[in-house]
Formats: C-alpha cells, structure tokens, sequence
C-alpha cells in the first residue's frame, strides 16, 4: 500500500456505482451499460492517545471528553448535500412519472399543452448538467407541462419507447400526438429552446389530447407495462378520431373488460 492510501480511505475512496452504469462519452450523451458490483475497502485510521502527549493537561482532557461533536446530516451543508439533484425543483408544470399508466394518463389530461417528456438517469452527467436549464425553461413557460421520466425506476418502459441515449426528450401536443424526439446536451441546448418555441406557442384546440401513439402503446404493451389488449387499442385510436373523442378516456384490460361486461 502507498503512503498516501490511508489518507484516500479517510477523505473518500469513491464507491463505484452498481447495478446499470452510465457511460460518458465526449459528446455528453450518456449510454447504457451493466457492471458487476465492487465494494470499497478502507483502511485503519491510526488513533492518538492524548494522555501521553507531553502538552496535554487534565483541563484540556476533560474539555475534550465532554465536548459534543454535531452529527454532519445537522448541518445546512450536509442538508444540501442530501437533496439529490434530479429532486431539486418545484415548479408547478413539472411531474415524475412513476408508471406507464401515469404517463398515458397524465398525456391524455394535458388538453392542448404542449407536454414534454424529458428522460434522465440519476447517473446521468449530462441529465444533470442539463436539468437547471430545463428549469428555468419551465419556469419562464407555465403552459408547458414538463413530464420527468426517471429510467433507472422505469427502465423496461423507456425501452418500449425506443429510449437508449440520455438526456431524451419527446414533444407532444394534443390532437397531434408525438411532435418530435432527440437528445440534447448543455452544448446543444438551442435545439431544445427551438422546440420549445415552435410547438409551444398560442393556439386554439385541435381536439382532444391523443397521447402516445399506436406504435408506442403498442411496445409498451408488449413488454408487459400497459395491460392493453388489441380490442382496446384499436377502440382507442378509433375514438380518438371520432367526434365522441372528448368523452373519451384510456382504459387499461381490466376496466375494458368491466365496460363490455
């Protein structure tokens, strides 16, 4: 062992992540890998016994023995430090989605707003980069829902949606359905603003909102994440369609099956 090991165990031997690794490239995209898990093997601190210390005395002792140390989770910078960044926002028009259920429904509810789907990993160094951007671009548009799809919880669904890269966005907007999707890095963050100012602007309704389409519904389906059968799905883009559209809503296999019963 070098001299300086001690010193790195004490300061932080920086624990590989495990389970799905990101992998940054130059570029800021971020793709998807596995790796085996490792644990982090510290070394003994050496420990100092003030009692034979020749500058110690009976007064110094006794105020080290009865001090208290405050715990570092107490403090504003342990506090801080204990939000996660992907957590760091409150605006009103930005959701997680925690299920492909939740992401079709909250799709359909939107009405006309334009929606966003912005994919991230925790993992993810450009998602980070990125987020306080995407922030403050949800805050200065309040008609834009921005919808936060996490794929280390919802990997199988992001799959379905053909999502590989991070950061990934997908637009859509009511009766238009899916507008456009591509990935963007802090670099490329003009794409973004361009997107957002092209689908984003003032208009009257179309129809009903259509959510994900056919092909989407379709994968995810297929994967196990919707409980949609065939019948449902063809009824769905039917009456999306329709003039009856309005009352419509997404039924999952089960409720499909009650309304027919």
């Amino acid at each position: 062992m070098d001299a300086i090991s001690p010193l790195r165990a004490v300061c932080g031997s920086g624990a590989q992540y495990s389970g799905t690794r990101i992998d940054h490239g130059l570029s800021g995209f971020c793709s998807f890998s596995q790796e085996n898990k490792s644990k982090s093997k510290l070394s003994p601190v050496m420990s100092i016994d003030l009692k034979e210390h020749p500058m110690a005395s009976n007064q110094t002792l006794t105020a080290l023995s009865t001090s208290s140390v405050v715990p570092a989770k107490a403090t504003s910078i342990g506090m801080s430090r204990g939000m996660r960044w992907w957590e760091k926002s409150t605006k009103d028009n930005m959701l997680e989605i925690h299920s492909a259920n939740h992401l079709v429904d909250s799709l359909l509810n939107a009405g006309d707003r334009l929606v966003v789907l912005d994919f991230y990993s925790p993992g993810c160094g450009g998602c980070k980069s990125l987020h306080p951007k995407i922030c403050q671009l949800a805050e200065s548009n309040p008609n834009v829902m921005f919808l936060k799809v996490n794929q280390e919880e919802l990997r199988t669904m992001c799959h379905g949606l053909n999502v590989h890269v991070l950061p990934f966005f997908k637009f859509y907007r009511g009766a238009e359905g899916k507008l456009c999707s591509f990935s963007c890095t802090i670099a490329t963050i003009n794409k973004f603003k361009k997107a957002l100012d092209k689908h984003g602007s003032e208009r009257c309704s179309l129809g009903p909102a259509k959510g994900l389409d056919s092909k989407e519904l379709m994968a995810l389906a297929s994967v196990g994440e919707l409980k949609m059968n065939l019948d449902s799905l063809t009824m769905h883009q039917d009456l999306l369609s329709s003039s009856s559209a309005s009352s419509f809503c997404y039924k999952t296999e089960q409720q499909h099956q009650k309304m027919v019963v």
